[in-house]
């Protein structure tokens, strides 16, 4: 065995084979993915009102520059068409 330098493993030596631990069956498999979820969960910190208030705000703001910059750009495309094409019916 052999220590990985970058992440400290142990891993075999090249040449080697070591034997392969067996996997546990799906049931063990769905309940340690059951509990590392809700060990995840509970790392999680709930955002306060002022928090939650500001990320709000931020993102309605994002959306309204979006929106502006996505219309803006429709109004050039459509000018620039009518320019290039001609308005039909004038």
């Amino acid at each position: 065995m052999v220590q990985d330098e970058p992440k400290g493993e142990v891993v075999p030596a090249e040449g080697t084979t070591a034997p392969r631990e067996k996997k546990p069956n799906v049931f063990a498999r769905i309940a340690l993915f059951i509990r590392q979820v809700f060990a995840e969960l509970r790392k999680v910190v709930t955002p306060t009102r002022q928090e939650l208030l500001k990320y709000t705000l931020v993102v309605l703001g994002f959306v309204v520059v979006m929106m502006a910059l996505v219309y803006g750009l429709d109004v050039l495309f459509v000018w620039i068409t009518a320019n290039v094409f001609g308005v039909p019916g004038s």
